[in-house]
């Protein structure tokens, strides 16, 4: 039998990128740039996501999948630059806006975990994993809990790992809300030097585990506070 688990990975992480690209779009088309609204990343339909990043959303996520059983991948959003230096502010708050909704998304699925612990609709499993973080009595309740279990877990690492301030990632230019207005944009253009951008991958590349693991730990203690 072919293991489900690694295909229901991958829908959570399609899931979990398109709302991601969906709130950078949105977020910047209410700050006054239509970039990405005319180019349709204004939608959670991740069709027009796809197609933007077919390599990162979908051949290197499948790859991923088969050979790893879990997905890696990425998806970007178009803005304009001049939009950029004219409106610091806002295009930090753009970049804010993808990594917020992976929090919302997995405090959202934390709740449901907590609500059907709480009402005996999942019970705790003898085994934790991070994709059976509750069980339930029947296949299909089981089978909720796992999908949640994962979107708590997914979207728990996706807002960390772009919180992370260095380039490509969405921290480098959210962390520019916290100084003046051009303060912040001469640091955005700072940090988009290509050797800072390749710090960047090894650092999350060799250094993400060591954060995410105590955190996920944490969120684990919370389903089953």
């Amino acid at each position: 039998m072919i293991p489900l688990e690694p295909f229901v990975w991958l829908i959570v992480f399609v899931i979990s990128v398109t709302a991601h690209e969906a709130a950078h779009a949105w977020v910047a088309y209410l700050g006054g740039d239509p970039t990405a609204y005319l180019g349709g990343q204004v939608t959670l339909n991740p069709i027009p996501h796809m197609r933007r990043e077919p390599f990162g959303m979908v051949v290197l996520p499948v790859i991923g999948v088969l050979t790893n059983g879990f997905p890696i991948g990425w998806a970007s959003t178009p803005f304009d630059p001049k939009w950029e230096i004219r409106h610091p502010r806002r295009a930090a708050w753009m970049a804010l806006a993808g990594p917020a909704t992976n929090f919302a998304l997995a405090l959202l699925a934390l709740l449901f975990l907590r609500a059907g612990l709480e009402l005996g609709f999942f019970f705790e499993p003898e085994t934790q994993r991070y994709t059976h973080l509750v069980a339930g009595d029947v296949d299909w309740i089981d089978g909720m809990g796992r999908f949640t279990s994962m979107m708590l877990v997914l979207n728990t690492m996706l807002c960390l790992l772009n919180l992370i301030p260095f380039p490509p990632l969405d921290g480098a230019s959210a962390i520019t809300l916290l100084l003046p207005e051009q303060a912040g944009l001469r640091m955005r253009q700072a940090l988009r030097q290509p050797g800072l951008a390749l710090i960047g991958i090894l650092l999350v590349w060799y250094g993400f585990g060591v954060v995410v693991r105590p955190v996920l730990r944490a969120v684990v203690r919370l389903v089953h506070a």
